[in-house]
């Protein structure tokens, strides 16, 4: 499976429903709790001016009406994340995350 891919099986799984949107569009209707995910960055090592190991990070988002929802401690313990920032937009939590996976 594409490491993304995994990544959207894991997001689920934490979630416990089917509302993970990857990059959606604004013409999407998403259904709260839900986590929104992109594309962050990507990083490059190099050795000898040559890429030899590339990283993507993704930018992820638990956004919830529940301000003491249990799903953003839940995604901060996977491997390689990390809190960015809180805040509230629309009545709704918005916990943004940074991982590499």
């Amino acid at each position: 499976m594409a490491p993304r891919l995994e990544l959207q099986a894991k997001l689920v799984s934490i979630l416990g429903s089917g509302n993970v949107y990857f990059q959606p569009p604004s013409s999407i209707q998403m259904v709260y709790p839900c986590i929104v995910y992109e594309l962050d960055d990507l990083w490059t090592d190099f050795a000898d001016n040559s890429p030899y190991s590339l990283r993507k990070r993704y930018q992820a988002t638990v956004i919830d009406r529940n301000p003491d929802s249990a799903i953003p401690n839940q995604v901060a313990m996977l491997p390689t994340c990390v809190f960015d920032r809180f805040y509230k937009a629309d009545n709704l939590n918005h916990h943004v995350f940074t991982l590499f996976f």
